[in-house]
C-alpha cells in the first residue's frame, strides 16, 4: 500500500480520511495546514499527497507551487469545498499546477479510493 500525506485544516475531516485510508492498509500522516505539509514533505517521502486547497497559514495552491519545485514525482489529489469561489474554480487552478486527481467536497469513500488508485498506477 501507499504512504499518504493528508492535509486539511478541518481536523475532524482529516481524521476521517486517515481512518478510511488506514482501514484499507495505507500508511497515513496528517497535517493540519500548508506549512506543516511542506515540512512533512521535506522530511519524509510520500507516494500520494491529498491536499485541501483552502487553508490558513499556507493554502493548498501555495503548497503545490512550493513542492513542485522539489518533488515533481509526488502524486497529488487536490480537494476543495470552495471558498470565495466555487470548488470547481479552485480545482481547475490546481490542475494547471499539475495535480493528478481532483475531488470536490463532499466526496465518497469510493471516489477517494479510485483517485488514490489512479495516482498509484501513474507512478
Amino acid at each position: 500500500m501507499a504512504k499518504v500525506l493528508v492535509v486539511d485544516d478541518d481536523l475532524n475531516f482529516g481524521e476521517l480520511l486517515r481512518s478510511l485510508l488506514a482501514e484499507v492498509g495505507h500508511d497515513v500522516v496528517l497535517a493540519t495546514d500548508g506549512a506543516q505539509a511542506v515540512e512533512q514533505i521535506r522530511v519524509e517521502k510520500f507516494d500520494v499527497l491529498i491536499l485541501d486547497l483552502i487553508m490558513p497559514k499556507k493554502d493548498g495552491l501555495e503548497v503545490l507551487i512550493d513542492m513542485r519545485q522539489r518533488h515533481q514525482d509526488l502524486q497529488v489529489i487536490a480537494m476543495s469545498g470552495g471558498g470565495y469561489g466555487s470548488a470547481a474554480d479552485y480545482l481547475s487552478w490546481a490542475k494547471t499546477l499539475g495535480v493528478r486527481e481532483t475531488l470536490a467536497k463532499p466526496f465518497s469513500r469510493d471516489e477517494l479510493l479510485v483517485a488514490i488508485e489512479k495516482c498509484l498506477t501513474q507512478q
